[in-house]
């Protein structure tokens, strides 16, 4: 999706503007249209912002979220000593040990003795850094609060680091075992079943259904090997780029959500980072509107995606936040109970932090469910394979014992 910055008459007589977040422009309009506005001018954000930017941009590759950790955490230590910002990215540019980092910081730096502030000067590189990074630096440097708000972004590049690794822990496991699994089966039809060609040929039986199949696929797989390796690249690319249709993506994310555990841990992963940058963007003092759309960058799920925007509307037209996301039926329950006592008692930015907290806590608690309920049910799927894979190498012989 992208973001347009939009003018429109309320009531008919007070002209507003905001930002929304659509897939065109006549989309846009639409969602406009619902928050009782009568459109006037839609602009392209993204484009706009960038023709702000001024001066050439070096091409520089991506940082992994590490190096952006490592980054964050130097500038961070140096700035909040009280050393100009212009020196302590020389600093890093002569002592990192990242090559691309060193690189950077030399951009950096050139561009912030041309007149650029940081936050300018990360607008280039946005493709690199995020709208998130570069939104709550600009904060930072407004409110006079850079060093804190690094502080801020650092513990939010941990979170997210420490939200990847246990995800991606719970779902390695499996996905090894899967593709042993299927290494091994591979191995069997090529090698095993066909040294047994010649002592089935000699019991002068019709071989068993299940036995010729696996004979024959073991033939084909040999004699047409890179048919099935083109046939393997091909499924992969063919699915990532199914997934990324925004129809067929929305079909898959909503088909993930009803998935027992699976949806769990689909939600709490994607809210996880969710509210922590809502919280660290709230604490820095951007506008909750604001801090709705940046927390929505995180959101990888497009029908969790798609039900944030609907909150931010709401939120735009004077709906309380906790009523807003209580309205889209996505949000867990305590989560938006947290937010109305925050609400009530005005102290929105605690009950933020300690959304946080419950939001790791039941993380944590779902990997842990997933990777107890995963372990017997990858057992009974190698069972069943094995099972298979005898039964069809046996069954000759059994049936010529018999007779």
């Amino acid at each position: 999706m992208a973001v347009f910055l939009y003018t429109a008459i309320k009531n008919n007589k007070t002209i507003v503007s905001g930002r929304v977040e659509a897939l065109d422009v006549a989309d846009a309009r639409r969602k406009v249209r619902q928050m009782s506005l009568i459109p006037t001018s839609f602009t392209d954000a993204e484009t706009t912002e960038q023709k702000k930017a001024k001066g050439k941009v070096a091409k520089i590759s991506a940082l992994s979220l590490k190096e952006k950790i490592d980054f964050t955490s130097t500038l961070e230590i140096l700035t909040s000593t009280g050393i100009p910002i212009i020196e302590a990215l020389l600093f890093i540019e002569q002592n990192s040990d990242s090559q691309r980092i060193r690189k950077i910081t030399h951009e950096f730096r050139k561009q912030i003795i041309g007149g650029s502030t940081l936050g300018e000067t990360l607008e280039k590189y946005r493709n690199i850094f995020g709208r998130v990074y570069i939104g709550l630096v600009k904060a930072g440097e407004d409110s006079g609060e850079l060093d804190k708000t690094l502080v801020r972004m650092l513990e939010l590049l941990k979170k997210q680091d420490s939200v990847k690794g246990k995800v991606i822990g719970a779902l390695i496991y499996p996905a090894i075992v899967v593709l042993l699994a299927i290494v091994a089966v591979i191995i069997m039809l090529v090698f095993v079943f066909p040294a047994f060609d010649e002592m089935f040929n000699n019991l002068g039986k019709p071989l068993p259904w299940i036995t010729k199949a696996c004979m024959n696929m073991g033939v084909f797989m040999k004699k047409y090997w890179f048919v099935f390796v083109i046939g393997t690249v091909g499924l992969f690319i063919g699915l990532n780029q199914a997934y990324q249709n925004p129809t067929i993506r929305k079909m898959i994310d909503k088909f993930v959500l009803h998935l027992p555990m699976m949806s769990e841990l689909m939600k709490f992963s994607n809210f996880s980072n969710f509210i922590a940058v809502l919280q660290v963007s709230y604490e820095a003092g951007i506008p909750i509107v604001d801090c709705l759309f940046l927390a929505n960058l995180t959101m990888d799920n497009f029908v969790l995606k798609t039900a944030i925007m609907q909150v931010a509307s709401k939120v735009q037209q004077g709906t309380h936040l906790s009523v807003a996301l209580k309205s889209v039926n996505e949000v867990p329950t305590m989560m938006t109970f947290m937010i109305a006592t925050g609400e009530q008692s005005g102290r929105l930015g605690d009950s933020l932090y300690h959304c946080v907290s419950f939001i790791d806590k039941k993380l944590d608690a779902v990997i842990d469910a997933f990777t107890k309920l995963i372990e017997p049910l990858l057992m009974v799927f190698i069972g069943v394979l094995v099972g298979f894979l005898g039964l069809a190498l046996y069954l000759p012989l059994f049936q010529a014992y018999q007779q």
